[in-house]
């Protein structure tokens, strides 16, 4: 595969301080062809569940070839290894082997993963450096990688795939017309909640645009909420201020809530220890 010469960053530095400026400064000394693009800089803090979640979210739509560097690394300096894998899309993906891969692997496959030698393999001069790898290491070597400096083999020494860290993820399922998931990350910005739930799991229920469903959201198995809402395409499809259940741009079951933060107003968070179960709402009569 030919090498593109998109390198694309995702750190949880924030762009309060010359930390990501740095990142640029060591790509673009190794080599001033790369192309240099953010991911995102405003991951949470040490949180790697969402670094795992926005490269699965992002990264099929760049061209085969562009090289990913993702830092979210609370263990900088300890014993975890520095990982370069090539995914089952074409893509490259340098990170720390602490779960950031987690997503990826599981939804899309990691073809080969190497390990890094964070000896050899780093930015001259800054052996004494052990915090911020995140120039040291990763920019410099996705730099090397993105602009053929390096191949992907030259990069380090084969692991198996199966042997990288991985955080616990819990699986969509159907039992009875009742549609089971988890509430894996926000729409940051509008406070909707995106969940693991497929669209095709609808389809399997014959649920349609325009049913109302039963959505009901547990924190540690205590549910901590229940509402009926409809089934829509699109926002605008219900008032402003009301619920609903949309498709979200990975084709997976999002909850909002029209113009307003669906998860600020409910105190709704994310990760496997938030679930959400959907169904078909049960018909009221009036008599």
């Amino acid at each position: 595969m030919i090498m593109g010469n998109y390198l694309v960053l995702q750190t949880d530095f924030g762009l309060g301080d010359g930390a990501v400026s740095a990142m640029y400064g060591v790509a673009h000394m190794v080599s001033d062809d790369v192309v240099i693009e953010n991911l995102t800089h405003d991951i949470p803090p040490y949180d790697i569940w969402v670094a795992s979640y926005r490269l699965y979210q992002t990264v099929q739509y760049w061209p085969k070839g562009t090289v990913f560097v993702s830092v979210v690394d609370p263990g900088v300096g300890s014993q975890r290894q520095s990982i370069v894998c090539k995914t089952k899309s074409g893509h490259y993906i340098i990170t720390p082997d602490n779960g950031s891969l987690t997503h990826i692997m599981h939804y899309q496959g990691l073809e080969e993963v190497r390990v890094i030698d964070e000896v050899t393999s780093r930015l001259p001069h800054s052996e004494e450096s052990h915090t911020f790898h995140g120039r040291d290491i990763y920019a410099y070597n996705g730099a090397r990688l993105a602009s053929a400096e390096v191949s992907f083999e030259e990069l380090g020494s084969v692991i198996e795939t199966t042997s990288i860290e991985q955080l616990s993820m819990v699986d969509a399922t159907i039992d009875n017309g009742i549609l089971t998931g988890s509430i894996d990350v926000l729409d940051v910005r509008f406070g909707s909640l995106w969940t693991n739930i497929p669209l095709n799991s609808l389809q399997e229920v014959a649920i349609v645009h325009g049913d109302s469903l039963q959505v009901t959201i547990y924190h540690h198995g205590h549910k901590v909420y229940q509402n009926i809402m409809k089934f829509a395409k699109s926002f605008a499809d219900v008032q402003v201020g009301e619920p609903l259940v949309y498709v979200n741009s990975l084709v997976n079951i999002g909850v909002a809530v029209n113009q307003d933060s669906f998860s600020d107003l409910y105190h709704i968070g994310t990760g496997i220890d938030w679930t959400i179960e959907v169904r078909k709402a049960p018909k009221i009569i009036f008599e």
